[in-house]
Protein backbone atom coordinates (compact mmCIF):
# COMPACT_ATOMS: atom_id res chain seq x y z
CA UNK A 1 0.00 0.00 0.00
CA UNK A 2 2.81 2.47 0.80
CA UNK A 3 3.85 2.02 -2.75
CA UNK A 4 0.63 2.81 -3.89
CA UNK A 5 0.52 6.01 -1.50
CA UNK A 6 4.27 7.27 -2.93
CA UNK A 7 3.50 7.29 -6.11
CA UNK A 8 0.12 9.22 -6.01
CA UNK A 9 1.83 11.68 -3.59
CA UNK A 10 4.54 12.52 -6.35
CA UNK A 11 2.73 12.27 -9.67
CA UNK A 12 -1.16 12.89 -8.55
CA UNK A 13 -2.77 16.63 -8.66
CA UNK A 14 -4.60 17.62 -5.64
CA UNK A 15 -7.64 18.10 -7.85
CA UNK A 16 -7.33 14.83 -9.61
CA UNK A 17 -10.39 12.91 -11.14
CA UNK A 18 -10.71 9.52 -11.24
CA UNK A 19 -13.13 7.68 -13.33
CA UNK A 20 -13.97 3.81 -13.03
CA UNK A 21 -16.16 1.91 -15.25
CA UNK A 22 -18.31 0.92 -12.92
CA UNK A 23 -18.83 2.01 -9.43
CA UNK A 24 -16.96 0.09 -6.53
CA UNK A 25 -18.66 -1.45 -3.64
CA UNK A 26 -19.44 1.43 -1.58
CA UNK A 27 -18.27 3.94 -4.09
CA UNK A 28 -19.32 6.36 -6.95
CA UNK A 29 -17.97 5.82 -10.58
CA UNK A 30 -16.05 9.34 -10.29
CA UNK A 31 -13.99 9.89 -7.42
CA UNK A 32 -12.45 13.62 -6.91
CA UNK A 33 -9.60 14.82 -5.03
CA UNK A 34 -6.16 12.99 -3.76
CA UNK A 35 -7.63 12.06 -0.37
CA UNK A 36 -10.27 10.16 -2.88
CA UNK A 37 -7.87 8.23 -4.41
CA UNK A 38 -6.18 7.58 -1.83
CA UNK A 39 -9.38 6.12 0.18
CA UNK A 40 -9.76 4.03 -2.84
CA UNK A 41 -6.30 2.33 -3.66
CA UNK A 42 -6.51 1.53 -0.10
CA UNK A 43 -10.04 -0.55 -0.04
CA UNK A 44 -8.63 -2.31 -3.38
CA UNK A 45 -5.57 -3.46 -1.57
CA UNK A 46 -7.50 -4.15 1.66
CA UNK A 47 -9.92 -6.37 -0.09
CA UNK A 48 -7.81 -8.38 -2.78
CA UNK A 49 -5.04 -10.47 -2.80
CA UNK A 50 -2.35 -10.19 -4.77
CA UNK A 51 -0.47 -12.77 -6.26
CA UNK A 52 1.18 -10.74 -9.11
CA UNK A 53 1.21 -8.04 -11.41
CA UNK A 54 2.93 -6.50 -14.73
CA UNK A 55 2.51 -2.87 -16.04
CA UNK A 56 3.68 -1.75 -19.50
CA UNK A 57 3.79 1.53 -20.59
CA UNK A 58 3.72 4.37 -20.56
CA UNK A 59 2.74 4.89 -24.11
CA UNK A 60 2.26 8.60 -24.33
CA UNK A 61 0.21 10.85 -26.88
CA UNK A 62 0.41 14.87 -26.13
CA UNK A 63 -1.00 15.78 -22.31
CA UNK A 64 -2.10 12.09 -22.17
CA UNK A 65 -0.80 8.25 -21.70
CA UNK A 66 -1.75 4.89 -21.44
CA UNK A 67 -0.82 1.96 -18.66
CA UNK A 68 -1.98 -1.44 -19.40
CA UNK A 69 -1.91 -3.25 -16.02
CA UNK A 70 -2.31 -7.37 -15.74
CA UNK A 71 -2.53 -8.61 -12.03
CA UNK A 72 -3.14 -12.16 -10.37
CA UNK A 73 -5.61 -11.44 -7.78
CA UNK A 74 -7.96 -12.87 -5.58
CA UNK A 75 -10.90 -10.82 -4.67
CA UNK A 76 -11.72 -11.51 -0.68
CA UNK A 77 -15.35 -11.17 -1.07
CA UNK A 78 -15.66 -13.91 -3.67
CA UNK A 79 -12.15 -16.31 -2.79
CA UNK A 80 -11.81 -16.80 -6.72
CA UNK A 81 -8.80 -16.18 -8.17
CA UNK A 82 -8.78 -14.42 -11.36
CA UNK A 83 -6.63 -12.11 -13.58
CA UNK A 84 -7.42 -8.35 -14.25
CA UNK A 85 -6.32 -7.08 -17.24
CA UNK A 86 -6.95 -3.40 -17.14
CA UNK A 87 -5.83 -0.05 -19.40
CA UNK A 88 -5.50 3.35 -17.33
CA UNK A 89 -5.90 6.68 -19.84
CA UNK A 90 -4.20 9.26 -17.58
CA UNK A 91 -4.12 13.00 -18.29
CA UNK A 92 -1.59 15.41 -17.14
CA UNK A 93 -1.65 18.89 -16.46
CA UNK A 94 1.16 21.18 -15.29
CA UNK A 95 3.37 18.21 -14.55
CA UNK A 96 0.70 16.67 -12.36
CA UNK A 97 -1.53 13.48 -13.38
CA UNK A 98 -5.19 15.80 -13.03
CA UNK A 99 -7.34 12.97 -14.84
CA UNK A 100 -7.15 8.77 -14.71
CA UNK A 101 -9.88 6.88 -16.50
CA UNK A 102 -10.10 2.83 -16.45
CA UNK A 103 -10.88 0.58 -19.09
CA UNK A 104 -11.44 -3.15 -18.71
CA UNK A 105 -14.02 -5.89 -19.75
CA UNK A 106 -17.00 -6.53 -16.97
Amino acid sequence: MRRFILTIDRFYSPNIESVETCAMPGMDQIQSGIQAIKSKNQWWVENHEIHGGTVEGPYPNGDRFILHFKYDVTPKQTGKRMTLDETGLYTVQNGKIAKEEFFYSM
